[in-house]
């Protein structure tokens, strides 16, 4: 259904924008793609270079690219983020500004669009999930919201839900909220963007910093022993989900992009030593004093029946085609991280 369509992918070169941008292009053949990103997390390679692309510089939230959006639009994905948990607790004023804004003033100018087929929102499962350390069941996209979260970010992904919804229900916006479980895969550059308080403006999520360290032969360090548990999905099959939700979601639902396992980070550490062949015995910490997020994966029924979607590249085969992209990308990823050697010193041995 993206085939000759005009779409706009906020946070197009993002991690999974970018990924998105490129499965667009080789598979749906839109007609024109316009990228909104103000690159706080992105590095600018990221983007194709393409005759149906269009890279506009700057903060979704600026009045100026919001009045120059294209009023014929048909399909909108809306990816960007402030990326992540360490990051907001650091900041919640950013936070605010790059979540919460982000989604209230692109929904806001959207309302008014006519030709939108379908609003596709980046949601995170993380903030739908049970707080466990015992045994996990698989989140479904109808369980109940607690009030209480560990970070800004787990608050601001819910506020823009609840934004979504509200456009959908009084201005019939075709909002659908595609929930994002653990990503990982190429693309995903470690210090891409600007600092943003944390050494995890550097070090990012979990499986990219795994890989980068294993291949130095580092020390993998887990986090409370590494008990707690995730559902890792391959971005190629998420950015898969984003468009089986732009084509046959229904407005106003929620689907879950997991892929259904339950995977330890203990397992997840071993299978990237395993990979990489390093030596160096994994670092057992304590618990992070802010997360209290434990044990969790996505329940896919209701993706699967609804909108045919369901993963198709298990942790194993996802991890060495990740591996081998970060060994052909090492100079990038090297030069993107020691940007901020004077905040992180200890990236500047890369």
């Amino acid at each position: 259904m993206l085939e000759n369509s005009k779409v706009l992918i906020v946070g197009g070169a993002g991690f999974v924008g970018s990924n998105l941008v490129h499965r667009l292009l080789n598979i749906c053949d839109p007609e024109k793609i316009w990228i909104v990103d103000n690159l706080l997390s992105a590095d600018i390679s990221n983007v194709p270079i393409d005759p149906k692309v269009e890279f506009i510089f700057g903060s979704i939230t600026s009045e100026k690219i919001l009045k120059k959006l294209p009023k014929d639009l048909e399909y909108v994905f809306h990816l960007s983020c402030f990326h992540g948990n360490q990051s907001s607790i650091a900041d919640p004023y950013l936070d605010h500004e790059n979540n919460t804004l982000t989604s209230l003033k692109l929904f806001e100018t959207l309302k008014d669009f006519k030709h939108l087929k379908k609003v596709v929102y980046a949601a995170a499962g993380c903030a739908v999930a049970e707080k466990t350390f015992g045994e996990a069941a698989a989140t479904s996209e109808d369980a109940p919201v607690s009030l209480f979260h560990d970070s800004p970010y787990s608050i601001s992904k819910l506020i823009g839900e609840m934004y979504g919804n509200y456009y959908f229900q009084r201005y019939d916006l075709p909002f659908v909220k595609a929930r994002f479980q653990n990503i990982y895969g190429p693309r995903e550059i470690l210090g891409a963007g600007d600092w943003r308080g944390t050494a995890h403006t550097v070090w990012r999520n979990v499986t990219p910093t795994f890989i980068w360290k294993a291949l130095h032969h580092e020390a993998l360090p887990l986090d409370n022993g590494g008990n707690a548990s995730r559902d890792f999905i391959f971005v190629e099959d998420l950015v898969r989900g984003l468009i089986a939700c732009a084509d046959n979601g229904n407005p106003g639902e929620a689907y879950n992009l997991a892929s259904g396992v339950e995977t330890t980070i203990l397992d997840l550490a071993k299978m990237i030593n395993k990979l990489t062949h390093n030596p160096t015995p994994i670092d057992l910490k304590p618990a992070r004093d802010w997360d209290r997020s434990g044990k969790r994966f996505g329940s896919t029924e209701k993706s699967k029946e609804k909108i045919g979607f369901e993963a198709e590249v298990d942790l194993y085969e996802g991890l060495k085609l990740t591996i081998d992209w970060t060994i052909k990308n090492k100079d990038l990823i090297a030069c993107n991280m020691r940007k901020f050697q004077i905040f992180v010193p200890e990236v500047g041995k890369y």
